[in-house]
């Protein structure tokens, strides 16, 4: 369904969720005074520093720094996005996701008609594959793949027949229905008035994106039709070099083992499932992309690539070596699997099973052995030119490198291997190619503590504190960072009263002041609960004196008054506060 999800819907799912019942079915929580504590689920610890508060809807890491609401919770710790974190929550209070009409919504709607038509299409081809009379020997294929028919079910397989039109006829009349076909690369447009089916005589492998959504389709020939797997072409929802096949299905396997395997092709994924090897997804005819790997490492810090061992597999994986080189940080992992020439994954599992398959996978070579082996085939390291070659053909794949605690290894582990100072190899490196480390964030008690980040902390932690707060327009002219944000906080929350931390919070996801305003509902301000009301009271107090301290000063400023500006400025110092 188009549209957005209405403010006013994710309020309320913030407010009837428990912040401590979600994360306690994930990490199990222990009750600490008025919070719940744990080992943080983020980093590594024996004593935990991960705390929840159920008056705030809020939890954080004193430890790495995590934080955030429920809905935050979901989307780092299960790798949802954001809309999918607010239909899990609703489906679990029993409430159906609204949405509301957007003006700028016309090319969102075409993209919900295209996903719409690709799920319709992917209905007809499962059809097909159980009813068509030429489906005989797509069935017998898959058979002699060794494939189950639940494995098949699983994956959504289906049936493109013979033919120029069946696709074409079964959901593209009316013009904007075929339209809609064309653009989902369905269907493919000749000279004049001229249509037809571009998926023809196929096995058809629905491809999901990481939602689950149907977003392509790849097509194994039956015959001897070239090519032999044919991809749906790029289109508004389809991007190759973006989606993985099978990883919105692998999902909790790949959190279970902690890894994930990239195979080549659509049979390997399926054929890995079959024998209880879950956690592999396959890359779509094009070479591993970095964005297909960010997105991998939202779900493990460690991946494992399996190429054949030939020259093509090797060619392969320097390829996705290359990719993978700028991802390499916060302790990620890649290794590569060569499997001996002319075999794939599918047929390694069905010789060797499960055991030895992973027993294979545990040998993996990690990549920084892979890389300074490849290296190192391509110089000589007895002799002083062949050091320098050395050093030439590493120096371009160390530039690409995070700067970080991988690089500084890798470095340290060439400089090594050849004559050469570890810091004239570091000085060799091109300036500005690889990025600096960004600073480490201050930590929410060290904020300094400035009038305005005062009140909005407090506001935050106690959002009804707003609805004392009258006459706020005499607080628009002061001339003071953050506070333009602080009275859109207190009119946000007088426009909905019942707004609690977690769902003033989400008010600014996706906003360039969520980070500051998540880190300002954890400071420490060490001023007692008890004590909130009057210490706000007081923020808006000195702000109003600010303000007519401002007024007076330009005042006084001027180079003459009139005699209303003089009982102006009279009026100005004697409404000062002591």
């Amino acid at each position: 369904m188009a549209g957005r999800i209405p403010h006013n819907f994710v309020d309320e799912i913030t407010t009837r969720t428990d912040i401590v019942d979600i994360i306690d079915s994930r990490v199990p929580l222990k009750k600490a005074g008025s919070e719940y504590k744990a080992c943080c689920p983020f980093h590594d610890e024996k004593t935990p520093s991960f705390t929840v508060s159920p008056g705030k809807q809020f939890y954080h890491c004193f430890g790495c720094g995590a934080h955030g609401t429920s809905i935050g919770f979901l989307m780092e710790y299960d790798h949802m996005e954001f809309v999918e974190a607010i239909e899990h929550l609703a489906a679990r209070l029993g409430l159906e996701v609204p949405r509301e009409a957007d003006p700028h919504a016309g090319k969102q709607t075409d993209t919900v008609d295209i996903l719409t038509m690709l799920r319709q299409s992917a209905s007809y081809y499962q059809k097909q594959l159980r009813n068509h009379p030429n489906a005989v020997e797509a069935i017998e294929y898959l058979k002699r793949r060794g494939l189950t028919g639940e494995v098949a079910a699983h994956f959504g397989l289906g049936y493109a027949p013979a033919g120029w039109n069946n696709l074409l006829n079964h959901l593209g009349e009316g013009g904007k229905r075929r339209d809609l076909l064309l653009n989902a690369g369905l269907i493919t447009h000749k000279s004049g008035d001229r249509y037809y089916d571009r998926f023809r005589n196929r096995i058809m492998f629905p491809i999901e994106d990481h939602r689950g959504r149907v977003v392509g389709f790849g097509g194994r020939s039956i015959g001897d039709e070239e090519p032999k797997y044919l991809n749906s072409p790029e289109t508004p929802v389809f991007h190759k070099g973006a989606e993985l096949y099978g990883l919105h299905a692998a999902r909790g396997a790949i959190k279970d083992s902690a890894k994930a395997l990239v195979v080549e092709g659509y049979m390997d994924v399926m054929a890995l499932l079959q024998f209880g090897v879950g956690y592999a997804v396959a890359t779509l005819g094009t070479a591993t992309t970095r964005t297909q790997l960010e997105r991998l490492f939202r779900h493990t810090d460690e991946i494992v690539f399996s190429f054949d061992g030939d020259r093509a597999g090797r060619e392969a994986a320097w390829r996705a070596l290359e990719s993978a080189l700028p991802c390499l940080r916060e302790g990620r992992q890649i290794a590569f699997l060569f499997l001996p020439r002319g075999e794939d994954p599918d047929s390694v599992i069905r010789k060797e099973g499960k055991e030895s398959f992973e027993a294979r996978l545990e040998g993996a070579t990690p990549l920084p052995e892979y890389l300074l082996e490849q290296i190192g085939a391509q110089a000589d390291l007895s002799r002083m030119d062949g050091q320098a070659r050395f050093v030439e053909l590493a120096r371009p794949l160390l530039k690409k490198i995070p700067q970080g605690p991988f690089r500084d290894i890798l470095i340290g582990r060439i400089a090594q291997m050849v004559p050469i100072e570890r810091g004239a190899l570091e000085r060799s490196l091109p300036p500005g190619d690889v990025p600096a480390p960004r600073p480490a964030p201050r930590s929410a008690e060290s904020l300094k503590k400035s009038l305005v980040r005062l009140g909005l902390s407090i506001l935050i932690q106690k959002p009804a504190l707003a609805m004392g707060v009258e006459d706020i327009d005499e607080l628009e002219t002061l001339e003071m960072p953050g506070i333009s944000l602080m009275l859109e906080v207190i009119r946000l929350i007088q426009e909905n009263p019942d707004l609690g931390p977690a769902s003033v919070l989400e008010r600014y996801r996706n906003t360039d002041h969520h980070k500051h305003l998540e880190k300002l509902a954890i400071w420490d301000h060490m001023i007692p609960v008890s004590d909130l009301e009057q210490e706000f009271e007081a923020v808006i107090l000195k702000l109003r004196n600010r303000v007519l301290e401002q007024q007076a000063s330009r005042l006084l400023h001027q180079d003459s008054l009139s005699a209303e500006e003089k009982s102006r400025l009279r009026d100005l110092l004697s409404r000062r506060s002591k």
